[in-house]
């Protein structure tokens, strides 16, 4: 099955979010049919906030990295598009695709967190829509309308901007952390296009079966699984500096690690090193 042909509103799959090789391979053993990256995630690993602007070559060498060791799609997280004109986006997608990903993301609010008005936002989803057609292979774009995550303006602009992306030519429509479950089932009743949905924060408590029945069409962790393996060196880690103890150290065997790693390389990924 393609990385398009995942994308079925109403049976969601869950476009696992992974910060390196290990976590994607590990992700993909346990199930996952695709694998994304995290603009977020990937900062940790550098010993940056979220927010902390990998550049784009860097986050695309990031995502290339992690599609040739595993043997399902990945597609990246990348942020505003480095730029913000709509050369910019498309510029973007095209390296995107000529590294060989399955497909992207990019949104509509700048690294200061203003949002780009809406007229600019509609041109940079054309010319990274344009950019994904031209690809040499089958690549899926997803346009992110991330204002109202950011508070740069409500569902209602939302759903204008996801109704104009859509017929810009994204693929995939994507509005992280709406208000809830009802305005989730506002936007996919508001566009035809599949529609992604984020399961961090407050979302984590609903089900795969509750987004299905929303309508929508993939579930992405963003930076949520990440953050919880960040949770457990904090909590480990005050234990041991605070308390003085080493309670919080359990974790799996190596041999299971070892299992899922390379149950997760799939058929024609680079093997694991030595």
């Amino acid at each position: 099955m393609t990385f398009r042909d995942l994308h079925r509103p109403g049976t969601p799959f869950v476009l696992a979010n992974a910060w390196d090789v290990g976590s994607a391979r590990m992700l993909v053993a346990l199930g996952a049919q695709a694998v994304a990256t995290s603009s977020a995630a990937h900062a940790f690993t550098r010993g940056l906030p979220d927010g902390g602007r990998l550049g784009r070559s860097e986050a695309i060498a990031h995502a290339k990295d992690i599609a040739a060791h595993v043997g399902v799609p990945v597609s990246a997280d990348l942020e505003d598009g480095y730029g913000p004109e709509p050369a910019d986006c498309g510029d973007t997608v095209n390296e995107a695709a000529l590294a060989g990903l399955a497909g992207c993301s990019i949104e509509d609010v700048a690294p200061d967190g203003s949002a780009y008005t809406f007229a600019a936002s509609v041109a940079r989803v054309e010319a990274a829509a344009a950019a994904a057609r031209r690809a040499p292979h089958d690549f899926v774009f997803c346009a992110r309308a991330d204002g109202v995550m950011t508070g740069a303006y409500d569902l209602d602009e939302a759903i204008r901007r996801l109704q104009a992306f859509e017929t810009a030519g994204a693929d995939v429509l994507y509005c992280p952390m709406p208000g809830g479950m009802e305005d989730l089932r506002r936007i996919v009743a508001a566009v035809s296009a599949p529609v992604n949905a984020l399961a961090a924060g407050p979302w984590t408590r609903e089900t795969k079966a509750g987004f299905a029945a929303a309508g929508v069409a993939r579930i992405s962790l963003g930076s949520a699984l990440a953050r919880a393996t960040h949770r457990v060196i904090r909590d480990a880690g005050r234990a041991i500096f605070e308390d003085g103890h080493f309670s919080g150290l359990g974790g799996i065997e190596s041999d299971e690690v070892n299992a899922l790693l390379e149950a997760g390389r799939g058929e024609g990924s680079d093997p694991l090193s030595l």
